[in-house]
């Protein structure tokens, strides 16, 4: 796999957005797959209103964004109403990051997000635009990347380092079961995979998850038994095959 961005390919434009668009483009064209099945990426007409690519194979559809710098805690995306409703829709796209060297111009990661990530929690609105605007009283959202669990973000490659397709395809297939569950369900198991990665080991108690009981009481203060949900979301990821139980309230995360 190739790095390098080609960067005569924006010799023909003046605007500094549209160079970076053109060649970012051009190097997911030639040099991703998708990461469903591994087959190469078509690039969408121009007036396609949200996917930027889409596999023929498998009819997964992507979004592209690109950074010089690493994406932080929440990426800008467009109106906020229009994202609500992708998020309703079979067809909302999966998430790619590129983040590249802005002067060598060679790709540092590049990253997916699978579409079962998202749900409205993780959509952050913004303030209406000021009467001055040309676009006054639009209202856009920014992603809350932070609110992802560290499963959903997928490298293709990570601090320039390639990584091997099988990963890939490995981990896009692990959670494939969240596109099954929706609304409060997803955003349970969501909030409970998270909570495990945060222990950041391996294998964890019972009593560990427990731990974030005051965390995802403020989440959901209707819920009066947190323990109980936070259990019974540890069976169903166990039943999934997220999870092992391995005896005496131990779990593991498997491979």
């Amino acid at each position: 796999m190739k790095l390098n961005l080609d960067v005569q390919l924006g010799k023909y434009y003046k605007s500094p957005t549209q160079k970076i668009r053109i060649q970012t483009e051009n190097w997911v064209k030639n040099q991703i797959y998708c990461p469903a099945c591994l087959s190469a990426l078509e690039k969408n007409k121009d007036n396609k209103p949200v996917a930027d690519f889409f596999c023929k194979k498998c009819q997964e559809e992507f979004e592209l964004k690109s950074k010089k710098q690493k994406f932080g805690l929440k990426i800008v995306d467009g109106a906020y109403k229009t994202m609500l409703d992708r998020l309703k829709s079979s067809n909302n796209p999966s998430l790619f990051l590129l983040n590249y060297h802005s002067m060598s111009f060679r790709v540092i990661n590049f990253i997916v997000i699978p579409k079962h990530y998202f749900i409205p929690e993780n959509i952050e609105k913004r303030s209406p635009l000021s009467s001055n605007a040309q676009r006054a009283g639009w209202i856009g959202c920014n992603i809350l990347i932070k609110q992802i669990p560290p499963s959903g973000r997928i490298y293709f490659i990570k601090n320039g380092l390639v990584q091997p397709r099988q990963e890939v395809i490995n981990r896009w297939n692990r959670t494939l079961f969240l596109r099954k569950k929706e609304g409060e369900m997803k955003g349970w198991i969501l909030d409970v995979m998270n909570c495990i990665e945060k222990l950041g080991k391996k294998e964890f108690t019972l009593s560990e998850a427990y731990n974030f009981e005051g965390e995802l009481s403020i989440k959901h203060p209707q819920n009066k038994h947190i323990k109980d949900k936070i259990r019974q979301q540890l069976q169903y990821l166990r039943d999934k095959g997220y999870l092992e139980f391995i005896g005496s309230g131990r779990y593991k995360l498997s491979k």
